[in-house]
C-alpha cells in the first residue's frame, strides 16, 4: 500500500499508543483550517486542489473478496461507516451523481466490496483517473452473525491487502455522541497503521454548535488512544459541505502517487 498522504505545508504526526509506530498523515484536518493555523500558501494550495471537476463517475464491479477487485492500477479511496451514516449519499455528492451509489432507508444493504471508477480534471484541465470504494457498513445488528463475521473478513482483508488504496474515509454520524464500535473501528486502523480520515455525516441535521460539541466530544474519546487528532472534516450531502476538503485531500493523494517510483 502506497503511505499516508504527506501535505505539503504540514505534517500531522500521529501515534497510536497500543503498539502501533508513529505514522505521517494528512492533509490538515478541517479544524486546523477553520482555527486559521494553515499559512495563506497552505490554503491558497488548498483551494486548488479543491477546484476540480469530476468528469466522469461509473459503477464497474461488486467483488466478494479482495482477490476479486479489479486491477490495482489506479489510486483507490475507500469510504466505509456504520450502517446508515449517509454515505451513499456523501458518494453521490462528491461524485456529483445522485443516483451513482444506491440509497436506502433499511440499513446493511451494501454487502460487497463495491468498486466506481472516476476521472476528474484539475482547472488546467488535467484529468487523473481513480478508484472510489464502497464497502459494507459494519456494526448492523439485523444481520445474522455468520454474515457479521464474512463481511468483517472481507473488509479487514480488503484493506490490509488492497496495495493501492491511499486513504481510507471514515464516516462518524455527527447526529450521536461517540459509539464504542466506531471508536474501536478507528483504532484497528491505527493498530494497522492505515493512513484514514473521519468524516462526520449529517452535519445539517443539528446546529453548528451541536455539530462542534458532537465533534469534540469524539475527538476527545479519541484522546486515550491517540497522541494527536486524525485528520477530519465535518460534512453534509444535502448542503455540499466538506466537498472541498475532500476533493483535497484526494488530489493530494493522487499527485503522490503519480509521484511514486
Amino acid at each position: 500500500m502506497l503511505g499516508a498522504c504527506v501535505g505539503y505545508y504540514m505534517v500531522v504526526r500521529i501515534f497510536f499508543r497500543h503498539g502501533g509506530k508513529g505514522r505521517k498523515a494528512g492533509p490538515v484536518s478541517s479544524f486546523l483550517w477553520k482555527q486559521g493555523r494553515l499559512s495563506k500558501q497552505a490554503k491558497s494550495f488548498l483551494y486548488y486542489l479543491a477546484r476540480v471537476n469530476i468528469k466522469s463517475a461509473a459503477y464497474i464491479i461488486s467483488s466478494p473478496s479482495v482477490d476479486q477487485c479489479p486491477l490495482a492500477d489506479k489510486p483507490e479511496y475507500a469510504f466505509i461507516g456504520r450502517s446508515n451514516v449517509g454515505k451513499s449519499s456523501l458518494i453521490n455528492m462528491i461524485c456529483n451523481h445522485q443516483k451513482l451509489a444506491k440509497t436506502s432507508a433499511s440499513p446493511g444493504k451494501t454487502q460487497m466490496i463495491n468498486h466506481f471508477s472516476v476521472v476528474s480534471a484539475d482547472e488546467k484541465g488535467k484529468e487523473q483517473g481513480w478508484y472510489l470504494v464502497d464497502l459494507p457498513g459494519y456494526g448492523y445488528a439485523k444481520v445474522a452473525q455468520g454474515k457479521r463475521k464474512q463481511w468483517t473478513k472481507m473488509i479487514e482483508e480488503y484493506l490490509r491487502k488492497r496495495e493501492n488504496l491511499i486513504n481510507i474515509f471514515v464516516l462518524i454520524d455527527s447526529r450521536h455522541k461517540p459509539q464504542q464500535i466506531d471508536l474501536q473501528f478507528i483504532n484497528q486502523l491505527g493498530a494497522w497503521q492505515l493512513p484514514f480520515t473521519i468524516v462526520f455525516t449529517k452535519a445539517d441535521k443539528s446546529t453548528q454548535r451541536e455539530v462542534a460539541a458532537a465533534v469534540n466530544a469524539f475527538l476527545e474519546a479519541l484522546g486515550a488512544h491517540w497522541e494527536a487528532m486524525p485528520p477530519h472534516i465535518v460534512s453534509s450531502a444535502v448542503k455540499h459541505l466538506g466537498k472541498k476538503q475532500i476533493f483535497a485531500t484526494i488530489e493530494q493523494c493522487n499527485r503522490l502517487w503519480n509521484k511514486r517510483p
